[in-house]
């Protein structure tokens, strides 16, 4: 039996949304991908279904001709209906999901529908909370009637299917309406029907069946999966949105990485989308992203590449790759003019869940740090439920720093201390799943390298890709703190990392991360908790130039982004923290210095401390004591080098507890 995923903090709260606690999507939502073992996996997601109740929805990723498959609480566990097909409900003994836990679910793999050895399984998991989701279980009558639903709000879509009978799917969207229906097992268009819904708008407490036996017929059993809209009952001050059901009409844009833009006011993790318009196409099918499998932002078949993950819950077919969906700090956009998501003309609904962004109690819940020997293949276990960006650097040798993030995609990469543009790695050499895989194809097996991994929470860290527009602009971003530290890369072409930071003076200073020259002062408007603001220039805002950025700010016990003034002698630099840095970056402001890294894995201790430099390709130096512990920090001893502490000097630093 193995255990995937998260294991909660010692000392963490109770359950979300007992008695006022604030409800984050995080603790109603999960994407959750796991590798079969032939046996038993123990799915720690953190989403609490024993208690609450919910739906889990299961599909393999790596073999075809394998179900969708989906389990719910009020049905039980080992009894599923598929998405592909119109079936009636299935009970498979001992195998799929066999129990329902407080922190996610337990699935045994006997088959290659829940997971063989070595096979790639996909669950997600809804858990039932008020204006987010419910699971409706009903008899039928033959005449038309009211269904109750504990949702506690209109319902922005609604999926029903027989559990004892051979019937389609059905499937109600507010953007269709209650005198349409589509099947979610079919690639056909919305068809109007009046038995379906009886031309009855649901209401926040109950939805009408008509008299359609499939969902409908007398003395069968039925279940209906229904999802909310826009619902702002969420996150830290319960006002925040964390699901939206709605329609666009496409416009037949290609290659435009945010074009056809769907504004939903928050970036998203999971993505349905359908044409509504057309009967026939084999492209029309019911389209089905998130971004734990992967949603790569970029222009298409164009530098750089965003190719996206993507299965189709009306078919059994493995996953399929294409780019033609982009996800944004604001929504979504299609980049593909093709019948599947953008025909101009036609007609599309969705539905997309927000990013998890609950706000971090400890720093391990975001930040990890590893040193370790490689081999091939090489995969991370951390304890973070999952890595949005990640560092990686050899340290008993010569190599250069990589730099991924999930937004660029799979497999790509830039290099910390190098111009250079955007490299691809050979296939599935870097990969993103709920951990970090990298296969060491820079160097020989058996090198030792250090690991920075990185989670987007608030006000710790974002991840913000995004596509420059030549001319002064705005870029939204979900940090929800004020940018402190902002690091930003051309991806398409070669160019220098551009630093910029608030913490030096009343400005905005810029330096360069591949170099070691002192910083100067940027035209860039201030940044706010919402937007970052870009000059013209080509290194950060060039036209049609895709970009990526990594944003810090000081978070209260977890992170510090600030400056010390050099003396010479033994400085103390508090950053609120409680047991000191895990994490340490340091560069000179006022004149040229290096960008030093120190941590704790490699070690930081009373005594000779091994750094590296963020702007070289150097092996790590261990011979040197400029830094020591503090519980509160760290301390720059008197034995630091002018780079680090000089009298008079100016120094920003970046720190992790």
């Amino acid at each position: 039996m193995s255990v995937i995923g998260h294991s909660p903090l010692a000392g963490a709260s109770g359950a979300a949304g007992a008695a006022g606690d604030p409800v984050y999507v995080d603790d109603v939502f999960s994407t959750f991908l796991y590798e079969g073992n032939s046996s038993t996996n123990v799915i720690n997601n953190g989403i609490d279904l024993s208690g609450e109740g919910g739906l889990v929805w299961l599909k393999n990723r790596s073999t075809g001709n394998t179900y969708h498959y989906l389990c719910d609480t009020e049905r039980g566990t080992e009894r599923y209906l598929y998405t592909n097909g119109t079936g009636a409900e299935y009970y498979y003994a001992n195998n799929g999901v066999t129990s329902f836990n407080s922190n996610g679910f337990t699935v045994k793999g006997t088959s290659d529908w829940f997971g063989l050895s070595g096979e790639k399984i996909c669950s997600w998991t809804f858990r039932k909370q008020s204006k987010f989701f419910d699971v409706v279980t009903y008899n039928g009558t033959g005449s038309a009637q009211n269904i109750s639903h504990s949702l506690g709000s209109v319902p922005g879509m609604i999926m029903i299917h027989c559990r004892d009978g051979t019937h389609d799917w059905e499937v109600y969207h507010r953007a269709t309406g209650a005198t349409k229906s589509l099947h979610l097992n079919k690639i056909d268009a919305q068809t109007t029907d009046s038995t379906v819904w009886n031309n009855t708008t649901p209401t926040s407490s109950v939805f009408t069946v008509g008299t359609s036996s499939n969902v409908n017929q007398n003395g069968h059993g039925y279940v209906a999966y229904v999802f909310a809209h826009d619902e702002q009952s969420f996150g830290t001050d319960s006002g925040e949105s964390v699901i939206k059901c709605g329609g666009y009409t496409g416009d037949g844009t290609w290659g435009n990485a945010e074009g056809n833009l769907q504004n939903l006011g928050f970036e998203p993790q999971w993505l349905m989308i359908k044409n509504a318009s057309r009967s026939s196409d084999p492209h029309t099918g019911w389209f089905l992203f998130d971004n734990m499998r992967g949603v790569a932002y970029g222009k298409g078949t164009t530098s750089p590449n965003g190719y996206d993950q993507y299965l189709h819950a009306n078919k059994a077919d493995a996953e399929s790759t294409d780019a033609i969906v982009n996800f944004t700090s604001v929504g979504f956009s299609l980049n593909n003019s093709g019948y599947n998501l953008n025909k101009s003309g036609d007609t599309y609904i969705y539905m997309a869940i927000r990013r998890p962004h609950k706000p971090p109690t400890a720093a391990a819940e975001v930040f990890d740090v590893q040193s370790r020997t490689t081999t091939n293949p090489n995969l991370f276990s951390t304890p973070l439920l999952y890595v949005d960006a990640a560092w990686n650097k050899i340290t008993s040798g010569t190599g250069d720093w990589l730099s991924t993030s999930r937004l660029q995609g799979s497999s790509k990469y830039l290099k910390l201390n190098s111009t250079g543009s955007e490299g691809s790695a050979p296939s599935e050499q870097i990969e993103y799943d709920n951990n970090y895989k990298i296969n060491p194809w820079r160097w020989a097996d058996n090198a030792t390298e250090s690991n920075y991994l990185f989670r987007r929470a608030p006000g710790f860290f974002d991840v913000v890709a995004y596509m420059g527009t030549g001319s002064a602009a705005s870029v939204a971003h979900n940090l929800e703190a004020t940018p402190q530290l902002l690091i930003i890369k051309k991806r398409s072409a070669a160019d220098s990392w551009v630093v910029y930071t608030t913490v030096i003076d009343s400005s905005m200073d810029y330096m360069y991360l591949n170099s070691t020259a002192a910083k100067g002062n940027s035209s860039s408007g201030l940044p706010t908790s919402t937007v970052f603001n870009l000059s013209a220039g080509t290194q950060v805002n060039g036209s049609g130039i895709a970009y990526i950025s990594y944003l810090f700010a000081t978070l209260d016990g977890i992170s510090k982004v600030g400056t010390y003034s050099g003396t010479g002698s033994n400085i103390n630099v508090d950053c609120g923290f409680t047991a000191g840095a895990r994490f340490i970056l340091i560069k000179r402001t006022d004149s040229a210095g290096d960008w030093y890294v120190w941590d704790t894995v490699r070690g930081i201790v009373s005594g000779n401390d091994p750094y590296l430099l963020l702007n070289s390709n150097a092996a790590q130096v261990t011979n040197t004591d400029y830094i020591d512990p503090l519980n509160a920090g760290f301390t720059v001893t008197s034995s630091a080098p002018a780079a680090l502490n000089t009298s008079g000097g100016t120094y920003l630093f970046f720190a992790i507890a």
